[in-house]
């Protein structure tokens, strides 16, 4: 059973303390520049409120990021996978809303982190057909990592089992290799921001 935590919202539609995680995005899910953080007691998160937003700057800069809200303006991606490997399908959605943009798979014995690859990269190759210059966002460090170094680094089996996954990988890694983008990569901070927004819900 997992423990309660207490909200803080110190920018958001309303502000305050809120007990549920579910009322507190519904403060600052798509809000500008939104600032809340969990907290594990109730007397920690009215004291937190009561100090301000200034408390962020005392707990490290990846919560600070967090805090700030992410940029509605851009594209969401994500993977499912049942199994390691095993079926594997992804996909691409606009953040402000939702709207499914792209969706490939299944395919057949693939992973999640592959799965985050692609989706990445078929973000960029859709993004540069259309000269947008919108950030993408994963949820994935992994992932992000590979489309930075231009290739997935898995250990993934090539054999003909796994023949339809290679072909979109090597593909993926020649149109790193050949285009340049100015889209920015970024990191979904799902621990403030709850899941991605292209997320599959089948956790």
């Amino acid at each position: 059973m997992s423990k309660r935590k207490y909200y803080v919202v110190w920018n958001g539609r309303k502000t305050g303390v809120f007990q549920t995680w579910e009322q507190c995005k519904a403060q600052v899910d798509g809000y500008p520049e939104a600032r809340y953080k969990s907290f594990k007691s109730k007397e920690e998160a009215e004291a937190a409120y009561k100090a301000g937003p200034e408390v962020l700057k005392k707990m490290g800069s990846k919560q600070t990021q967090a805090s700030k809200g992410y940029i509605e303006e851009s594209i969401s991606v994500d993977a499912a996978c049942s199994g390691n490997p095993g079926p594997m399908e992804y996909r691409g959605v606009y953040t402000r809303n939702g709207k499914e943009i792209f969706r490939h798979g299944p395919v057949q014995n693939g992973t999640n982190n592959i799965g985050e690859f692609l989706a990445i990269v078929h973000a960029l190759a859709l993004l540069k057909k259309k000269n947008s210059t919108l950030p993408i966002y994963s949820d994935s460090a992994t992932a992000i990592g590979w489309v930075k170094k231009k290739r997935a680094n898995t250990t993934l089996v090539r054999d003909e089992s796994t023949r339809e996954i290679w072909d979109l990988l090597d593909r993926a890694t020649l149109w790193l290799n050949r285009h340049a983008y100015p889209n920015e990569i970024l990191k979904w901070e799902t621990s403030g921001w709850g899941e991605i927004k292209a997320d599959f819900g089948r956790k």
